[in-house]
């Protein structure tokens, strides 16, 4: 998908085996100094060595023969399209017959300290008296660490390092490994050796120089551990503290593996493009994925912290012990993370329900992208490192959690366990892929994993099994079809693609779920179920963990509703059902219609999971229909359905309120709030003022959507209030809160005004993006913040340097489009004005415009009748 030239491959005639590094940065110019001696190993002969090296000066380059002999290298090259540097040797390194061959390769150089959140950067932050500083941190993921000193940059090209840092005296200086030494050199400087470094990935390496404070533990194993926070604020480490240090011992007794390293820091960074980086024993977060304020802090971002925290933990194993050999399987990373942050969630806090959220957060989100003509499949080539960042997507991280968790359920826990063992043992300190993986889990379950899985990771998109059934007394007989899900589009009857797929089918007053568990290993199947009462509902996919929709027949969907209604049926199957009904709407497959009188069956739904998935099912049809004549209609039908429900929970938190309650009047009233229902507003507005004065502090739980009650119904007075609270606020979780809310003004003037706000100096970088993503969807917005953008495009595309932000930005403020003509305005605009990086984001943006349109010429006239027959029936 990128528009960048070729690339190759570092050669391998020449491979790192220790670095020697050290870096004196300086926290007033923003430059630093460095010097690397890296021992080499010669394994083929050569007269060229090549590594990489991006916006560096090198100073002097000397290569210190086996023999004891010097060279002074002047002849070098550096390839900026490449990003790689060059050396041409004036004698040949020969590589010897037997035993190996080295030499040490020194490199002095200086770079600058930058404010693109990539490499070694710039991080402001303010002391208690409000003077402006600085720190310096590291982002080398995944191809950055050649920003800060030359290196071999690729996963495979695994090294031991020594760090040296010298810093000023007064700060603090963290890296991967325990302090060594320090030592004073007078002028207010110190210098610190750190302990040398397992062998591992340069993308892992990580410093951190800075003013901080820390909250310290140990894990039941044995493992130190700290939490550095901002200045003040250590007290809000003590959650992610009792995180890690549950988690630690957990993972250990999981995976039969120790945390190899002595320690391990989680620090808070002001400035952060991703949530959170997994650096081998010091791992960077946003301030808003790691610090927990006991009073500000909403209970469902406190669960979100616990997730990150957990997520990043899980890839000291598996990632850092074990890492890819190519970028081709970053998903081995992200996606088995993404799996076990639950499952190490659910271990730490039982009561939370994790699995039942882990279906919409992660499970439906996966699907929704993945039936686009424009996903690409878990394992894809990568022709170049423009390309990598875009992969670090929904696919890998939440497909590929998706079906790691398939293939968990597939063969169960005990096998997992041995499996991730044999894995992670068999390749400790080294490289693997996907096969491997797929052959050590094979190896323990004896099972076809390779078989089954491969059809998973190397085929893009999933199926959907369409179920026709034919009944005999007491017996049925199940007729499933597979075929892929596609929408917009219609497959080609040569599409022989099928997947392996395991099914486990359940009915109702069926005792014996575990037992009916099948392998789908062909197009067609059949599947016989004895003792079914008359009438009883028959769920393919029970609990909703393999990767695939499920179309019934008319008979058999009819069969679920009074048990949706009266919540018998588990709360996965009732939102999957109504989740892959959705999806068959959006692909032309049944009317929206069918939707919208399927949802009427849940008006007395209790369940937040559920909720969450009906919530967004109306969220995506208002944003389809926001600039047509029925949207006011649409409306009134949400807040008649959400209403009873949300008014039984009322606005306060009662005594001995489960935490899942909590979260549910949350999402209610934040919904209702978006569906312009009045008397929330209203009343979200009153508890606001009485916030602001005063009056009633409002529980962290509320205050979004107080927040955006009050912006809604505000004027211009109400924003500058806004603006404020946003300058003087301490904690970054309640600038996100302000934020969000800004977007939400029906005033286009006002919207402008937030436009102007979020790229002033007030909001950083990393910040401004989800301001601006809060106006585009709002449908006032929509149009504003896309015209803003194309005014200004060269402003953005200088702002906005780090491939998270970029992606964010190109597909909230395009993909909500709903005719052909925005489709190919988007098209062309991307074409004619590249933003690097974006490029598969914005085909799948144009694919979704274009999808929308269609979707709104099918239905809208049915949707719009279907609400004259509401009216006129009441």
């Amino acid at each position: 998908m990128s528009n960048s030239t070729q690339f190759s491959r570092l050669p391998s005639n020449v491979v790192p085996v220790h670095y020697d590094l050290e870096i004196k940065p300086n926290l007033e110019k923003f430059t630093f100094e460095g010097k690397v001696a890296v021992n080499l190993e010669i394994k083929d002969t050569t007269q060229k060595i090549i590594l990489h090296s991006l916006d560096l000066a090198i100073t002097k380059i000397t290569f210190k023969e086996s023999s004891g002999g010097i060279l002074n290298l002047e002849d070098f090259q550096l390839n900026v399209d490449d990003e790689t540097l060059t050396l041409n040797l004036p004698n040949a390194l020969t590589a010897p017959s037997e035993g190996k061959a080295s030499g040490t390769l020194q490199m002095e150089f200086t770079g600058e300290i930058n404010n693109t959140m990539k490499g070694f950067y710039r991080s402001k932050y303010f002391t208690s008296s409000g003077e402006e500083r600085y720190a310096a941190v590291t982002q080398f993921c995944p191809t950055d660490a050649r920003r800060c000193f030359p290196c071999w940059d690729e996963p495979a090209l695994k090294a031991t390092f020594d760090v040296t840092l010298i810093v000023p005296e007064n700060r603090t200086a963290l890296s991967n490994m325990p302090v060594k030494n320090e030592s004073e050199l007078g002028d207010g400087m110190r210098k610190v050796e750190y302990e040398t470094t397992p062998i591992m990935s340069t993308y892992l390496l990580a410093f951190v120089v800075g003013e901080y404070d820390y909250v310290e533990g140990k894990s039941e194993d044995g493992v130190a551990v700290r939490v550095y926070t901002p200045l003040g604020k250590k007290e809000q480490g003590n959650f992610a503290l009792e995180v890690t240090t549950k988690a630690l011992p957990f993972y250990k007794d999981y995976f039969k593996i120790a945390y190899p390293l002595p320690k391990i820091d989680l620090i808070a960074l002001a400035d952060c493009a991703a949530g959170a980086m997994e650096n081998w024993g010091l791992v960077t977060y946003r301030e808003t994925r790691l610090l927990v304020d006991s009073e500000n802090t909403a209970l469902l971002n406190k669960q979100s912290i616990a997730l990150t925290v957990s997520h990043e933990l899980a890839h000291q194993w598996f990632g850092n012990l074990v890492t890819m050999e190519w970028w081709t399987d970053i998903w081995l990373n992200e996606g088995y993370a993404t799996f076990m942050e639950f499952f190490c969630v659910d271990h730490i806090f039982p009561d939370n329900n994790i699995w039942a959220q882990f279906s919409t957060d992660v499970y439906t989100c996966a699907l929704e992208l993945d039936c686009l003509q424009n996903s690409h499949p878990i394992e894809i080539p990568i022709n170049h490192p423009d390309e990598l960042n875009e992969i670090f997507d929904t696919i890998s991280y939440k497909k590929g959690a998706s079906i790691i968790r398939m293939l968990y359920n597939y063969i169960g826990d005990e096998y997992f366990r041995k499996g991730m063992n044999l894995y992670l043992t068999r390749f400790m300190y080294k490289n693997a892929s996907t096969k491997d993986l797929w052959t050590a889990l094979g190896e323990v379950s004896e099972k076809p994993i390779l078989d089954v899985m491969s059809t998973w990771t190397k085929h893009m998109g999933y199926p959907v099994v369409t179920v026709d059934m034919e009944q005999d007394g007491v017996k049925r007989f199940l007729n499933l079809t597979q075929s892929k899900f596609s929408v917009g589009t219609t497959l080609s009857d040569k599409d022989n693609t099928y997947w392996l797929i395991p099914l486990m089918v359940a009915n109702e007053g069926d005792t014996k779920v575990a037992e009916r568990k099948y392998l789908m290993d062909n197009k067609s199947m059949e599947i016989f179920i004895d003792n079914v009462p008359e009438n009883a509902w028959i769920k393919l996919n029970s609990g909703s963990v393999s990767y695939f929709r499920t179309k019934y027949s008319e008979d058999m969907l009819k069969a679920f509703i009074p048990t949706i209604k009266d919540q018998t049926l588990p709360p996965s199957d009732r939102l999957s059902l109504l989740d892959d009904l959705f999806a068959m709407s959006f692909a032309g497959k049944t009317s929206a219609v069918q939707v919208l009188d399927f949802i009427n069956a849940y008006k007395n739904e209790t369940n937040f999971t559920v909720w969450s998935s009906i919530c967004d099912c109306l969220g995506k049809f208002q944003l389809l229909f926001a600039h047509t004549d029925i949207i006011e209609h649409l409306n009134e039908f949400a807040i008649h359905l959400f209403t009873p429900i949300s008014e039984k929970l009322g606005w306060i938190r009662k005594d001995g309120e489960s935490q899942m309650d909590t979260f549910l009047r949350g999402l209610l009233l934040s919904r209702l709030v978006s569906f312009n229902c009045r008397k929330t507003l209203e009343e979200g507005k009153r508890r606001f003022d009485q916030h602001v004065n005063g009056t009633t502090l409002l529980p962290a739980d509320l205050r979004s959507i107080c927040y955006k009650s009050a912006m809604k119904l505000g004027d211009e007075k109400t924003f500058n209030n806004f603006v404020e609270m946003y300058t003087t606020s301490e904690l970054n979780e309640e600038k996100d809160r302000i934020a969000q809310a800004l977007g939400s003004s029906k005033n286009i003037n006002i919207l402008r005004k937030v436009i102007d706000f979020a790229l002033s100096e007030k909001v950083r970088n990393q910040d401004s993006v989800y301001v601006l993503v809060a106006v585009a969807v709002n449908p006032v917005g929509r149009d504003l913040v896309w015209d803003y953008f194309k005014s200004n495009h060269e402003l953005f595309m200088e702002r906005y340097t780090s491939s998270f932000l970029k992606t964010r930005l190109a597909k909230f403020i395009t993909e909500n489009f709903t005719t052909e003509e925005r489709a190919e305005e988007v098209k062309m605009f991307f074409k004619e004005h590249p933003f690097a990086g974006t490029e598969r984001t914005v085909s799948q943006s144009v694919e979704t415009i274009q999808l929308n349109s269609a979707w709104l010429q099918r239905d809208l006239e049915p949707i719009r009748n279907y609400f004259q027959k509401n009216r006129e029936n009441k």
